[in-house]
């Protein structure tokens, strides 16, 4: 039986991509080597490093003025790092869900912070549209995909103020204006890598700004400076983000990522919309994320939930397990996840409807 891994991070990887890394786990480059004991300085794992910058910055269009950066620590860590870095008097906070908030709670650490809008009253089933970013905010944070809740921000915003984007979850699935953007993160556990890599995206001219002295490992002009290269970065999970970024490249670009994450999504929420024993839990489907599509059985059948996990699982749905916080189902559909996977999803949940019929 064919599996399916729908898991919301770690998570799915394509299939060229696992083995390009196992085989170098072996052997590295035709070194003999293992790539996870050989040592960063090699000329052999800078061409790595070379070529992974090059290519983000080729796949989204990065104009001059910005830096590719991969350092450590998860994007949680840089909740910290980028109010370290930027924050002198005030920021301005989205709260859209779990990350954006413990985001916001962090920088208020360094200074005074803004919550220019929140849906947490309706459990974060929408993305607030009509709310002022302070125009005398050192920038604007926003979270563009909301992994638990399965909302997503599909076009870049206007703000009178330098934009920090956190895109853990949905980065290369998407053409992005990088212009708009001050700074661009995230865990590349979801469409770039596996875990312990962090990626950042920098406008080199916003850093430095700040009164308070920043320590070494944490002031983003130590990585820009030494290209990353200031201790030893996670040498195996920027490996395998070289083999995802030419997978992309290969498969047609960004443009064509975004292209099929419209129909995976146009067919799962098609299936949700349809059939009688299940619903999205976003209010707003303008809002309905194409990365991590979430549902639940309506309210009639709310006693089949369990019964659903089992019967969809034992047919080889891996990780649609909903949050803990929304409950019922989620399906994450990310670049790896091929149109396949979905239409066996939706054929589970027909199969189910008949069942129970």
């Amino acid at each position: 039986m064919k599996k399916y891994n729908f898991g919301a991070g770690p998570s799915i990887l394509p299939p060229e991509v696992i083995k390009a890394t196992a085989d170098a786990l072996i052997n590295f480059d035709g070194t003999g080597l293992s790539l996870a004991e050989i040592s960063h300085r090699t000329k052999n794992f800078q061409a790595v490093m070379d070529e992974a910058q090059a290519l983000v910055k080729e796949l989204l269009n990065v104009p001059e003025g910005y830096e590719v950066l991969f350092v450590g620590g998860g994007a949680s860590t840089q909740f910290c790092y980028v109010p370290y870095n930027l924050l002198e008097k005030k920021a301005a906070y989205l709260n859209t869900g779990v990350w954006a908030k413990k985001a916001l709670k962090e920088a208020q650490l360094f200074g005074e912070v803004v919550e220019v809008a929140s849906s947490a009253a309706d459990n974060f089933t929408y993305i607030p549209k009509d709310y002022s970013v302070p125009a005398d905010a050192d920038y604007f944070h926003i979270t563009t995909n909301n992994t638990i809740y399965g909302t997503e921000l599909h076009e870049d915003l206007d703000s009178p103020v330098n934009v920090v984007a956190d895109m853990s979850s949905d980065i290369f699935s998407r053409v992005l204006d990088v212009k708009k953007y001050a700074m661009i993160y995230g865990g590349a556990q979801k469409n770039l890598s596996m875990a312990g890599v962090t990626f950042v995206i920098v406008r080199t001219d916003i850093l430095g700004k700040v009164s308070r002295p920043i320590p070494t490992m944490v002031d983003y002009r130590t990585h820009v400076k030494k290209g990353s290269m200031f201790n030893t970065p996670p040498v195996v999970p920027i490996f395998t983000c070289l083999q995802t970024l030419r997978w992309i490249k290969e498969q047609g670009g960004v443009a064509e990522m975004e292209r099929r994450a419209k129909e995976r999504a146009e067919l799962l929420y098609g299936e949700i919309d349809r059939n009688p024993f299940f619903r999205g839990t976003v209010t707003c489907k303008a809002d309905r994320s194409y990365m991590n599509i979430c549902f639940v059985m309506a309210e009639e059948h709310k006693d089949l939930e369990a019964e659903f996990l089992q019967f969809a699982t034992e047919r080889g749905m891996h990780g649609i397990k909903g949050h803990r916080d929304v409950g019922g189902f989620r399906a994450s559909c990310y670049n790896a996840m091929p149109l396949e996977g979905v239409k066996a999803l939706v054929e589970t949940m027909q199969e189910f409807e008949r069942l129970h019929a």
